[in-house]
């Protein structure tokens, strides 16, 4: 605890302090630890040099021999035969006893006889150290084009192809309704090459604009920027790719 220090000039100075002595707790002793000194002095202390005070001594016909302290296969133990040579074995029949009758078996001798052993399926070796594989699927036998639906369309193709023109129906007659009503307007082949063109053109100049931006966006102006380019190219592209693929285009006409 930490005195107060007051200056010379105080007057708490003047005022007499009783002085407070702290008394400090017992530190923990155990009482099991004049057993333990013991115990360790009695264990470790008595052969701390010479080793343990009492060994059993080995005989003199123990002596230590050549090979003792190699380690040893365990000794086979050889099977007894049973009495085999005392044994009498059964008589050989004699030539005219008939032999036994009645026995039946589930084995069909004739068609064991007659089959045909099963050939090993065919295999290819691909590799200098043996692996091997079926040859029907290491694809060096035509197995595919030899199936029966080898070269047809897929039905998913066939719906899909289906969805499509029925769509392609529906859009047709929706121009056509909005010829008739004048809302709409076919566009040439000039003016959809002279539109085409300009989306191109667009596109390059955009471009050029893009690989001007510098390296390192390190502010919110510079990545704003960019993401607006990217955006506009995207449209743009998408935009060509829709004019590139359809040759008959309808515009509203205003």
């Amino acid at each position: 605890m930490s005195k107060a220090v007051y200056p010379r000039e105080s007057v708490y100075n003047l005022v007499p302090k009783e002085e407070v002595h702290l008394q400090k707790t017992q530190r923990y002793v155990s009482k099991f630890r004049p057993t333990v000194v013991l115990e360790k002095k009695s264990t470790k202390d008595a052969m701390r040099t010479m080793g343990p005070a009492k060994v059993e001594v080995p005989t003199p016909e123990k002596y230590l021999k050549k090979h003792s302290k190699e380690p040893k296969l365990p000794e086979q133990v050889q099977k007894e035969v049973g009495n085999s040579y005392t044994m009498r074995k059964s008589a050989v029949p004699a030539r005219t006893d008939n032999p036994p009758m009645g026995f039946q078996t589930q084995r069909d001798f004739i068609k064991t006889a007659t089959a045909v052993p099963m050939k090993p399926k065919p295999t290819s070796v691909d590799t200098s150290k043996g692996h091997k594989q079926l040859l029907e699927n290491s694809g060096l036998v035509p197995k595919y084009i030899k199936k029966k639906h080898y070269g047809e369309v897929p039905e998913y193709l066939q719906q899909r192809n289906e969805e499509e023109q029925r769509a392609q129906e529906e859009y047709d007659m929706f121009v056509e309704e909005q010829r008739e009503q004048g809302a709409m307007k076919h566009l040439s082949d000039e003016e959809r090459h002279i539109v085409l063109e300009g989306l191109k053109k667009n596109w390059d100049e955009l471009h050029h604009d893009y690989q001007g931006l510098s390296l390192v966006t390190d502010n919110l102006s510079k990545k704003a920027r960019r993401d607006s380019l990217w955006a506009a190219m995207r449209q743009l592209e998408n935009d060509i790719k829709l004019i590139e693929r359809f040759k008959t285009i309808y515009i509203p006409s205003y």
